[in-house]
């Protein structure tokens, strides 16, 4: 009895993991330094200011700063309320990029909300108000989730998510929400029988979506063979895969990239990941991506150690979209899958998914705080 009684009252850990909000802040200090690294050249030739990407990276990890302090104070359970506010205002964000004179429209995609000088990207917003939704809903009635109707409002809202960031087009982000959703209710507990129902008509989906659409059976073409267009649709991925050549063990040294002259696109955004094995080597890339693993691991651990099933699955599900989003992004710069746009968690030039992932390790961490004491 006495045994059951300190058991039942052990002290909780209220420092929480200090090392989930350490790398955060490390990982995107290093972005602000890397994006402008891969944007000077760019930016001095577009805008005449050769700190113009760095300086709104910069705003982006002060804010993103904010948002991680408020996020792991504020009591993580009260947030279980705002699940249908969280899903409704993802999906109103989403439809409208389609608004005319409020979305904005660049390379044939339409997936950013223009806001006078300020650009949103909404998909970045979605993935962490499904998420938030998905854990909400499975941790209030958890049976409910081991029959096929009660994973329909999961399914469902995954569903709109997927369908309204497709629509824009963007099929990358569409890709890892679906994975996300994916490992929700599997976290969820959904049956064996029920996830393979949704899985084999998504996986029928893909090459129906491919085929639809004339760009990406033309990324499929030149992923399988860029040489085959080196000046065309191949361009991207031959002047990534130079890059990272180019860097080979130990890098051509920091602000020496010759692919960020204009050559490779998108240097300082979906594919930074290349100048930054061009200029630190495959070793450089080796201890980056062992801070991602070291903080994908610490979410895995808060999320095992929750003493809550919200808390479970809510830092489950951040935890699986910033590893999804790094492993895709990973996967299209060393050219193992199509090129496709996909920004690398906390490194890439964007305010959006640095704010909000931030916010979201923010909240990580504050479920890390209440983790029991092993």
């Amino acid at each position: 009895m006495r045994a059951a009684k300190v058991e039942g009252t052990r002290p909780v850990k209220r420092t929480g993991n200090l090392g989930i909000p350490i790398l955060a802040l490390l990982l995107a200090a290093f972005g602000v330094l890397m994006v402008y690294s891969a944007s000077y050249y760019t930016a001095e030739h577009q805008t005449g200011d050769a700190f113009f990407y760095m300086k709104k990276q910069l705003i982006g990890l002060v804010l993103g700063c904010a948002a991680m302090a408020a996020a792991a104070i504020f009591p993580y359970g009260k947030l279980k309320k705002l699940k249908w506010p969280a899903l409704i205002l993802s999906l109103v964000l989403l439809a409208a990029v389609f608004v005319p004179g409020l979305g904005v429209e660049n390379y044939g995609a339409t997936r950013w909300i223009g806001i006078g000088p300020v650009t949103i990207q909404p998909s970045e917003i979605a993935k962490y108000g499904f998420v938030l939704f998905a854990a909400a809903y499975s941790s209030e009635k958890p049976e409910r989730l081991r029959t096929f109707r009660g994973m329909l409002p999961v399914l469902g809202a995954g569903g709109a998510v997927c369908l309204l960031i497709i629509l824009e087009p963007n099929m990358s982000v569409t890709m890892c929400t679906g994975m996300v959703m994916l490992v929700m209710l599997f976290l969820g507990g959904v049956k064996l029988r029920h996830l393979t129902a949704v899985l084999l008509p998504v996986a029928a989906l893909v090459p129906v979506l491919i085929l639809i659409e004339p760009y990406r059976l033309q990324r499929l073409n030149a992923f399988l063979d860029p040489w085959s267009s080196p000046q065309g649709d191949g361009y991207q991925l031959i002047q990534s895969l130079y890059a990272l050549g180019n860097g080979g063990w130990l890098g051509t040294g920091l602000f020496r990239s010759v692919q960020k002259y204009r050559y490779l696109p998108f240097a300082e955004s979906d594919f930074i990941l290349a100048v930054i094995g061009e200029e630190l080597g495959f070793v450089g890339i080796l201890l980056l991506f062992c801070a991602f693993v070291l903080l994908i691991w610490f979410g895995v651990r808060t999320a095992a150690r929750s003493r809550d099933r919200f808390g479970f699955l809510l830092a489950g599900g951040i935890t699986a979209a910033i590893a999804v989003q790094t492993l895709v992004n990973a996967l299209v710069v060393s050219g193992s899958i199509p090129p496709t746009g996909l920004p690398l968690p906390l490194i890439s030039a964007g305010n959006t998914s640095l704010i909000f992932t931030m916010a979201a390790i923010g909240v990580l961490f504050n479920i890390s705080r209440g983790a029991p004491r092993t």
